[in-house]
């Protein structure tokens, strides 16, 4: 079946779809001291306490419901992806629960199918999307986003034994990469003149699933995804030749993206990142997942 996406390449959905096989420990839970303050910070909220001058009422009331975090439902290892019980983790995962630590705030994880996730975040079906969302200028006129908390260039990724020049070699190659990303964007923009046969998907899994098994020959994608690959068993053949150039299809970096009338939860959302970065949280998460410090600040 052939799809029509935003990117202008027709979707490719694969015939056989296998994913990777992850096991990871489960996230970390919630102490029970923040547990209070959270509780104690709704109470204040609820019932109209004047504080330092400023009164939290009946206009804030929606500050202490849950927020609900926009995830893809596809896992993006190792930013996002199921651990061996079942729970979601990965970077952005826990790194998502720091944040809303510093906010003082109750959050859950809200699996999206990852072309529908802003307009679930306009319909309000979730809060934020927190899954590696590159601040774009087209994406900035329709939703806002947070100051960026990481930044990582795409990488081509391809079998060792194939001699590839990026780009002069990718003609009549065949490209994968997935759909509604900047990944897929770069490819329109910068990739058309070098007589390579993109093909989009759906999910990043279906991505890495045809390069393992021969069905494309190089695929685009996160360098530190990438990186997670290419360490996999199965995919001890694979090496990463090349990583893209600065390109306005990459934006400024990966930020938590909001509905444009949420300005408070922008503000306290630049706020508590600025806190991750300050007390090291980003920086220790970073190591622990990509063995270096990907964050901005």
């Amino acid at each position: 079946m052939t799809l029509m996406n935003d990117a202008g390449f027709a979707a490719k959905t694969p015939s056989l779809t296998t994913r990777g096989t992850r096991s990871a420990s489960a996230s970390t839970s919630t102490s029970a001291p923040t547990s209070a303050l959270r509780k104690l910070a709704g109470a204040l909220m609820m019932g109209g306490l004047a504080v330092g001058g400023l009164t939290l009422g009946a206009a804030q009331v929606h500050a202490a419901d849950t927020l609900k975090i926009g995830i893809s439902a596809e896992p993006y290892p190792p930013f996002t992806y199921t651990s061996a019980s079942g729970e979601w983790t990965g970077f952005e995962v826990e790194l998502a629960e720091a944040i809303c630590d510093a906010m003082q705030r109750e959050c859950e994880i809200t699996p999206t199918g990852w072309s529908g996730i802003i307009p679930s975040l306009k319909a309000g079906r979730i809060d934020m999307i927190m899954n590696s969302m590159t601040i774009t200028k087209a994406r900035e006129k329709v939703i806002d986003f947070s100051i960026p908390y990481y930044n990582s260039p795409g990488a081509y990724v391809a079998a060792k034994d194939l001699e590839l020049e990026i780009p002069d070699g990718l003609d009549g190659k065949i490209l994968g990469t997935q759909a509604a990303t900047t990944h897929a964007n770069f490819a329109r923009r910068a990739l058309r003149s070098t007589g390579v046969d993109v093909r989009l998907y759906d999910q990043q899994e279906q991505v890495n699933s045809d390069l393992l098994s021969g069905r494309v020959d190089v695929i685009l994608a996160d360098e530190i995804a990438m990186s997670a690959l290419v360490k996999r068993d199965e995919a001890s053949n694979f090496e990463i030749k090349a990583t893209t150039p600065q390109h306005e299809a990459y934006g400024i970096g990966a930020g938590v993206g909001v509905r444009k009338e949420d300005g408070a939860l922008k503000e306290a959302l630049d706020g508590a990142i600025h806190q991750v970065y300050a007390n090291g949280t980003c920086t220790a998460l970073s190591n622990k997942y990509f063995d270096t410090d990907v964050c901005l600040g």
